[in-house]
């Protein structure tokens, strides 16, 4: 081929390539505009959603990041007059949450480590209800609950209001008693810790609520003072009106006189059915040797074992939010909705207030105090297994919300990218 022809073929050649490169496709306009249209719609609603997530991020990082004014939230609403102005201590939420993070606990909280539901055998709610903790509440709104999720409450109608320590034999009829109950029962009573395993009987689902030792015990002396209380009593029971000395005397009378029902001695035993100081004693159980002495090393132990293996939840009117949410999560079958049904107008608190009771001065709230020291470690190591429980739900959600939000952002990228 000559110089000229080979010249000419390779013109040629990069004229139809550059036809190849260059060249147009042309498509409908319309189509044009609606391909724009669908890009732009969905950039807008990535962007939007992204921002909602966004800020839900952000008020999860505020409940978990705490400080002097907020911790997990710790607005009015979850700061009991027990916590104000203690942030720092660690039976508080807050100070759970500072403790915890401190030790790097923090990072192995789990809902599904902290939950006994699971180990439930039948679909029986056990609720042995402590004495001047707001069981008639908790019990009230496990009732209009029930309404709405199927349930029937029922209310152990023993006669002495609270069943002494049973012997074996008891303690195995009152457990097949349970265990008979029809799938989707709660049942109410006055009693000890039952250990159904102990008997070869399926586990219910065990809950509980505690109050401040000394608070309950104050409580309990006026309310055995009540008249509507003794009176209904000795009319029932043939009994005699109590001494009018034994009525009118007031608490902190009681305490500084020196008065056996108001001293409170380490290791001693159960005097009678109404001896109501040992708060452990419900969550021990029914052995008279280890369970009964006072503010004792052993009884504490037990109590707490009993609360960590098999209690679902154990919560406080005094902690009242994290008691609902953590009752919601992690016993959803009986409490769901339980906050929204609560602050929709139950009150059933109304009928734990008694106009009786004064004001007892802190000088004698401190006096009994200093005699119910590992009393009061329980009840402070339920509280903090309640927070730990509230906490795992927390550090969940944020997860949760972590997770949806990278999942957005990478579908956010992918659109704008295309």
């Amino acid at each position: 081929m000559s110089l000229n022809a080979e010249r000419s073929y390779k013109m040629k050649l990069r004229d139809v390539e550059n036809a190849f490169k260059y060249r147009r496709i042309p498509y409908p306009k319309r189509s044009v505009e609606l391909i724009a249209l669908l890009a732009i719609s969905c950039t807008f609603f990535l962007f939007m959603h992204t921002n909602k997530l966004n800020s839900r991020l952000k008020e999860m990082e505020v409940k978990l990041q705490p400080s002097e004014f907020s911790a997990l939230g710790l607005t009015g609403n979850h700061i009991s007059g027990h916590d104000a102005g203690k942030h720092d201590d660690i039976n508080t939420l807050h100070g759970t949450y500072q403790y915890l993070k401190s030790t790097g606990q923090i990072l192995q909280l789990s809902p599904d480590k902290l939950n006994n539901t699971p180990k439930a055998e039948i679909d029986v709610l056990f609720f042995n209800r402590v004495p001047k903790t707001g069981s008639m509440q908790l019990i009230e709104l496990m009732r209009q609950l029930g309404k709405v999720h199927d349930y029937e409450v029922e209310k152990d109608p023993q006669n002495g209001g609270v069943l002494a320590l049973l012997e074996p034999a008891e303690e195995s009829d009152m457990i097949d008693n349970i265990v008979n109950f029809e799938d989707g029962t709660v049942f109410a009573s006055h009693v000890n810790f039952l250990n159904f395993t102990k008997h070869e009987q399926p586990r219910p689902i065990y809950i509980n609520m505690v109050r401040d030792p000394v608070e309950r015990v104050i409580s309990w002396y006026y309310y055995i003072r009540a008249p509507w209380v003794f009176v209904p009593g000795r009319r029932r029971n043939n009994r005699e009106m109590p001494n009018p000395k034994w009525v009118n005397t007031e608490y902190d009378q009681c305490v500084t006189s020196g008065e056996k029902v108001c001293t409170y001695i380490e290791n001693s035993l159960l005097e009678h059915v109404g001896d109501h100081r040992r708060q452990t004693l419900f969550f021990c159980g029914h052995n008279e040797f280890k369970c009964t002495p006072f503010n004792a090393r052993l009884p504490l132990q037990l109590a707490k074992m009993n609360v960590e293996r098999e209690y679902s939840v154990v919560g406080t009117w005094e902690h009242t939010n994290e008691t609902l949410a953590v009752l919601e999560a992690y016993v959803p079958r009986y409490f769901a909705d339980a906050s929204k049904m609560y602050y929709s107008g139950l009150n059933a608190d109304k009928q734990n207030v008694n106009p009786m009771k004064p004001h007892i001065s802190q000088e004698i709230i401190d006096m009994v105090r200093r005699n119910f020291t590992r009393e009061i470690e329980f009840y402070q190591f339920c509280r903090q297994r309640l927070h730990k429980q509230y906490l795992a739900l927390k550090l969940n959600d944020l997860k949760r919300v972590d997770k949806s939000l990278a999942r957005l952002s990478e579908a956010k990228e992918m659109a704008i990218n295309n």
